[in-house]
């Protein structure tokens, strides 16, 4: 295998996890394991986590949030008031135990060899939230096996981060139904 990249996917638009969706899917179509681990995600309600188990054992999800108060169904995360969600301003003990193990699992699986593709979903809001140093997160990047393809997705990638990383994408928002007052859409989910 050629040399791993390192993938930012940053921005304020919508679509970083589904852009990172689209790349495990061009890469187990090519043979290559992919691992996904959710960081801050817990809700079982998103449609990746029903296509990963279909793409098993060649693409993976792990989710690594702190658990979800809804798991039944019929149920959509904009109706919950975000009680799972991190408190950006004041992150709550379980968060940052959350995102450390999280963190902590990511360092087992890149090192057992397994996978070609690891994905760090949302750990670019974990950097930015303070529940995860930046330095370790570069220091993961340094000494990553030459081979594996590494991708980070957030808003509000460091320059430091970005600096390291051999493609940067930043989506940016245009247009958004939530401004026009409209919930997530099964198969969509935004």
């Amino acid at each position: 295998m050629s040399k791993g990249l390192v993938t930012i996917i940053t921005g304020r638009g919508k679509g970083k996890t589904t852009s990172a969706l689209g790349q495990a899917l061009r890469a187990t179509g090519q043979g290559l394991k992919v691992l996904m681990i959710q960081f801050l995600k817990s809700s079982r309600i998103y449609g990746e986590i029903n296509s990963a188990k279909k793409l098993y054992p060649d693409f993976e999800i792990i989710q690594a949030g702190k658990e979800c108060v809804h798991t039944e169904k019929p149920y959509v995360c904009t109706d919950c008031n975000f009680e799972c969600h991190v408190d950006t301003k004041k992150p709550s003990r379980e968060d940052r135990e959350s995102a450390q193990q999280a963190f902590a699992l990511v360092q087992e699986k890149i090192k057992s060899g397994k996978y070609n593709m690891v994905i760090l979903d949302e750990i670019i809001y974990a950097i930015d939230y303070g529940l995860i140093s930046i330095d370790v997160v570069l220091e993961l990047i340094g000494g990553k096996p030459q081979d594996l393809h590494l991708i980070l997705t957030g808003r509000n990638a460091p320059p430091q981060l970005a600096a390291k990383a051999d493609l940067v994408s930043e989506i940016l928002e245009i247009k958004h139904p939530f401004q026009q007052g409209m919930k997530s859409v099964k198969g969509i989910d935004f």
